[in-house]
């Protein structure tokens, strides 16, 4: 099983599987936003900018995924986007189910100055709503908490490649490379 694991990230299609589950997720939120007109807030803008480091490292391991640090960087981007996706969607929730003049969110994403994201595409990047404003449900689950399953989906996928890709001789019992 491990050395399935291993041998599916040294392969094109499963980058191109988070390459294309990313990029629906972003899609997704321009149909949302631009389609439906719902209006984005801080989290959600800090949530899609998880979701784009998903694709970036989907793209750095499609350069050559046999190579290992194109692989490597790969996965170590996938799980630094998961992990940030997975905080940001329980702290969006939070916002969302305890509504409060003490838990809220900030009016403005907190780029840096020499990248001020909002200003050069506010289409994308720009807040135009309250973190704890139901705007859309499924199911009775509003979008941030439907976000926490998918983030977390991510995060267990991706500590399952981890584990297989870091399995040495004698440690887990196999080891391809």
């Amino acid at each position: 099983m491990i050395a399935y694991l291993q041998g599916i990230t040294r392969q094109r299609a499963s980058w191109m599987l988070l390459l294309a589950s990313a990029v629906l997720l972003e899609l997704g939120a321009m149909g949302f936003q631009h389609g439906l007109g719902l209006s984005p807030c801080v989290m959600c803008i800090y949530e899609r900018i998880a979701t784009m480091g998903l694709v970036a490292a989907a793209l750095i391991a499609l350069i050559n995924p046999k190579q290992r640090v194109f692989r490597w960087l790969g996965i170590l981007i996938w799980g630094y986007s998961a992990v940030r996706g997975f905080q940001l969607s329980l702290r969006h929730v939070d916002y969302l189910v305890n509504p409060s003049p003490f838990n809220t969110c900030s009016v403005f994403p907190d780029f840096p100055v020499w990248l001020p994201l909002d200003s050069w595409a506010p289409w994308f990047f720009a807040a135009y709503a309250d973190c704890a404003e139901r705007q859309w449900s499924f199911l009775g689950w509003e979008l941030p908490q439907w976000l926490v399953p998918i983030f977390a989906l991510y995060l267990t996928t991706w500590l399952v490649i981890l584990i297989a890709n870091l399995a040495q001789k004698g440690r887990f019992g196999t080891c391809v490379e």
